[in-house]
């Protein structure tokens, strides 16, 4: 029985040969618990980042998450292996035998009483069952992690959303309203602040751009009255 899980280049091995389209053999170690020495097959390895029972092993009809501390590379030929316990009967013992009584002139032979051998049953080997140890509860898998980013740059305001490595939301465009009250939500101090600063540098920029249109605007009127006289 192996006592030694996987190495991280056991690790790196199986991976590739899932890669492959292949489904390693390994053996439970005695940190398995009750299925301990049996072979299963590994059929998928998962983020070791989220939780460290991330090697999916298929064992009869089960698939479960080990360790690789509870598995170890499976011997060529291995398999499982029930031990036949034999018993003999013990030895019935023999006893001596009686001599016979010499005879006796003119005294007739009176036989002797008659000795029962006692009868020896066979004693079977009785084993002992091996103590089990208690089974490994396998822990459900939980779902991936969810990431919702709220970002600026270049004067936009984007909301991005992610589950693991899937992308559940490209970024799209939010207004700075929708923006500031998405971060009244989250009571994160300075979050707030830093948005207020950004909107009032925002607002400050577009009122000196509507200033410089507006003056625009009235020297073109003015130009135009100008011309509208001259006819």
């Amino acid at each position: 029985m192996a006592d030694q899980g996987l190495s991280d280049d056991e690790v790196r091995g199986i991976r590739e040969a899932l890669a492959a389209g292949r489904k390693p053999k390994v053996v439970f170690t005695a940190s398995a618990g009750q299925v301990a020495g049996q072979v299963g097959q590994v059929v998928e390895l998962t983020d070791p980042a989220v939780s460290d029972e991330f090697v999916v092993v298929r064992f009869g009809r089960d698939e479960l998450p080990f360790s690789p501390a509870d598995v170890a590379v499976a011997p060529r030929g291995a398999g499982r292996r029930v031990a036949e316990a034999k018993s003999e009967p013990a030895a019935e013992p023999v006893e001596p035998a009686t001599p016979e009584p010499a005879f006796v002139l003119d005294t007739p032979r009176v036989p002797g009483p008659r000795r029962e051998e006692p009868r020896v049953e066979p004693v079977a080997a009785v084993e002992k069952p091996a103590a089990r140890r208690p089974a490994k509860v396998a822990k459900p898998k939980g779902p991936a992690g969810l990431t919702v980013t709220l970002a600026y740059a270049d004067g936009e305001w984007t909301v991005a959303a992610q589950q693991g490595a899937k992308a559940l939301a490209k970024p799209y465009v939010v207004k700075p309203a929708e923006a500031l009250r998405m971060v009244a939500l989250v009571d994160v101090p300075g979050v707030q602040e830093a948005v207020e600063q950004i909107l009032s540098a925002e607002r400050s920029e577009a009122e000196q751009q509507a200033e410089k249109l507006r003056a625009e605007l009235a020297e073109i009127e003015a130009r135009l009255a100008e011309l509208r006289e001259a006819r």
